[in-house]
């Protein structure tokens, strides 16, 4: 896997570049629709490719191991050939789902015990069991395995899930290192910087992180309820230590405003589930502003749902109809929502990228931020 850094922006840490994998390329920045089961919800692949044109999709470790199971998809050929997307693919280690769980799981030093939010039956995450169940998925790019601390977050149980941390991602390098991919593609392994929002924990972090000089490096443990400014915070101390040179990925982020200030400190890689739960429950994001469909007021309106955005569902339906479908509960409306807020994080990442090449990336951000954000 390869990254190269096309523009820098004057008055920023934005960056353009590309990330090549054998699944072909990435423009970053880039935001990944999650996939969780190996489906984004109520999204086509033929959609996600053709009419969001996203280049990459993130599927989840913890749900993908529990159903369909490590036996299904290694008899399929991993996740690609499974569920039909021959674009990349991400997938995170469960150290998020396994932070959920706080009441069915007990963590230690080996890994983590849990009970499956399916049928109650006993499980064990290791690091070196992360790693095999990722490279069964065949994800081109995979997690090492992390403990979430929640916020608010005493610091000395911060400090020791941290030390935890570095020592799992030691023993995941190792794993990883040791073994190969199964269906003949390269994989690559990005470890995560924790430290809650401990000023020099994070550094502590960052610099472990750094020092394993890994094809890229996430940051994770934020946006888990945290300010907003701490959050910025905490990214610009982080992206002060991890390499330029390398893409960083900033894990479950988020509303629109966070991504365009997380471009603005370095970020290049996005990934969150708001667009498509969001939608399912009538919430849209506009180049207005952000759109509750189930109110009143767009009851009359048949005007496209964004026409600044393109793409089909953004353009082709208009307000009224999806607030029709949404208000009857139609599966329609899930999908065309679903279709249109991808299509706008979509199109969000693509316009920072014009800007930042523009070299006037700060000022749009603003701009757009103060748009986008505000209640229609």
């Amino acid at each position: 896997m390869t990254f190269t850094i096309h523009q820098t922006d004057p008055q920023s840490q934005a960056r353009t570049g590309t990330l090549t994998t054998d699944h072909g390329p990435v423009q970053t920045p880039i935001f990944m629709p999650v996939g969780t089961a190996g489906t984004v919800k109520a999204v086509h692949q033929r959609e996600l490719e053709h009419d969001i044109n996203a280049e990459i999709i993130l599927g989840n470790t913890y749900h993908l191991y529990l159903r369909p199971g490590l036996d299904i998809l290694g008899q399929a050929g991993g996740l690609h050939r499974f569920n039909g997307w021959q674009r990349p693919i991400l997938t995170d280690s469960g150290g998020y789902q396994v932070y959920s769980l706080s009441n069915t799981r007990k963590i230690k030093e080996e890994g983590v015990t849990f009970k499956s939010h399916i049928d109650g039956s006993p499980h064990i995450f290791t690091p070196e069991g992360v790693m095999d169940i990722q490279r069964t998925i065949g994800a081109d790019i995979i997690m090492a395995f992390d403990e979430c601390t929640p916020y608010p977050c005493e610091y000395d149980y911060a400090r020791r899930s941290m030390d935890m941390t570095h020592r799992w991602l030691q023993r995941c390098i190792t794993r990883f290192d040791e073994t190969e991919g199964h269906y003949g593609y390269r994989q690559e392994l990005f470890p995560i910087v924790q430290g809650s929002t401990y000023t020099d924990l994070r550094r502590r972090s960052a610099e472990v992180v750094a020092s394993h000089e890994r094809a890229g490096n996430a940051i994770g443990g934020l946006a888990v309820g945290e300010p907003a400014e701490q959050m910025y915070e905490m990214i610009g101390i982080v992206n002060e230590i991890l390499p330029t040179n390398r893409p960083r990925y900033l894990m479950g982020v988020g509303t629109p405003a966070n991504i365009l200030e997380a471009i603005a400190l370095g970020v290049d890689m996005f990934d969150c589930v708001m667009p498509t739960r969001n939608a399912r429950h009538g919430i849209l994001f506009t180049t207005e502003g952000i759109i509750n469909i189930k109110n009143e007021k767009w009851r009359n309106d048949f005007s496209p749902i964004d026409a600044g955005v393109g793409g089909y569902a953004s353009t082709h339906y208009s307000r009224a109809y999806l607030r029709h479908l949404i208000r009857s509960e139609e599966i329609l409306g899930a999908q065309i929502a679903s279709l249109h807020n991808l299509t706008f994080y979509l199109w969000l990442v693509r316009e920072a990228r014009q800007h930042i090449a523009a070299g006037d990336y700060v000022s749009w951000k603003n701009e757009m931020i103060a748009r986008v954000m505000k209640r229609l």
